[in-house]
């Protein structure tokens, strides 16, 4: 069986933790892009330009294979890998936290820093909606016009999103299904070509 569902989230969430005067500010966004993650990392970075750190962790993809954790200056492995580790719990995907730390003039230590990271990225995901969505597959089909009432027959019965469509002499349709049920589909549709 095909798994062609993941979690994200639906909305933005804000997280604080605070430890020996140091405030951490956490952020969650929905993201789809590196393009994305990096426009919004210079939107906190130009607001939060008197923060010592604005540390951060991504997770992309419905396999959740594209990541990247960033301590920007805090000792390695204490800020990013903590809040990767809280979106990993989570099973999120399409998700950037970012953590913004105003130094309080007292070491934190390692672990103190590791904790204050996982709490306030924690808390972050809490205040947002998290949400179950389906990996689809997008399946263009070309056919000649006299078909087009049978194409659409299958289009009714199985409920794709249509994505686009165009009709000429040869037609183009172009449908987007969840992952486990593309292969039915696209059984439907070929056997439609030798009709």
């Amino acid at each position: 069986m095909l798994n062609d569902e993941y979690k994200t989230i639906k909305t933005e969430g804000e997280g604080y933790y605070t430890d020996k005067r140091s405030k951490f500010l956490a952020f969650a966004h929905h993201v789809e892009s590196v393009e994305e993650i990096k426009e919004i990392l210079a939107g906190y970075r130009k607001k939060y330009y008197d923060a010592r750190h604005v540390c951060y962790a991504y997770m992309l993809g419905p396999e959740r294979t594209e990541f990247r954790a960033n301590d920007d200056g805090e000792p390695s492995s204490t800020a990013g890998k903590p809040i990767l580790g809280q979106i990993n719990s989570q099973e999120l995907t399409d998700i950037l936290i970012v953590v913004v730390r105003y130094y309080g003039g007292v070491n934190l230590g390692t672990s103190g820093l590791i904790v204050a990271y996982r709490e306030a990225a924690a808390d972050a995901i809490a205040h947002c909606t998290i949400e179950t969505r389906q990996v689809e597959e997008v399946i263009t089909y070309t056919f000649a016009y006299p078909q087009m009432n049978d194409v659409m027959r299958i289009v009714k019965e199985m409920n794709p999103r249509i994505v686009s469509q165009t009709y000429d002499n040869t037609c183009e349709i172009r449908l987007s299904i969840r992952q486990s049920e593309a292969e039915t589909l696209r059984n439907k549709l070929s056997k439609l070509s030798f009709e």
